[in-house]
């Protein structure tokens, strides 16, 4: 895999790809229409984030490039590549406990917080990681 050259795309099985950790400076892509939703993703080498309709789903620092993103009422699931380990945000229904798998293996459950947001760390370095994020 490699980044979203374009930014943002949807997938031919309705699933979101998006950011690209290559770039040097800030780069953003605004009114992209998905899933009846309208994205905006902002992304480069130190950190990527997307939106939906204004509100937040999605952050990772250092920047990743992430595919096959989908967002369920249940939880979240996508691959993340980039060049180092990776905080992840990702945007949940708040106060709630989620059980986090990553490349097969339980990592724990985590509860969000008042706002819905919950981090997880990921090992990447130039390696892909499948997240599952699932309301427990």
């Amino acid at each position: 895999m490699a980044a979203v050259s374009e930014l943002i795309r949807v997938e031919d099985d309705g699933t979101l790809s998006f950011g690209d950790y290559t770039k040097k400076e800030k780069t953003k892509k605004s009114d992209f229409k998905a899933n009846g939703g309208i994205y905006k993703v902002k992304t480069f080498n130190e950190i990527t984030r997307l939106e939906c309709d204004d509100e937040f789903v999605f952050e990772s620092d250092p920047g990743t490039a992430v595919f096959h993103f989908l967002s369920k009422d249940d939880g979240v699931s996508f691959e993340v590549e980039g060049p180092e380990d990776a905080d992840i945000t990702v945007g949940l229904e708040p106060e709630a406990e989620y059980d986090i798998v990553i490349n097969g293996t339980d990592s724990g459950k985590m509860k969000t917080n008042l706002g819905g947001k919950l981090t997880i760390s990921v090992e990447l370095g130039d390696k892909t990681a499948k997240v599952d994020i699932k309301k427990a």
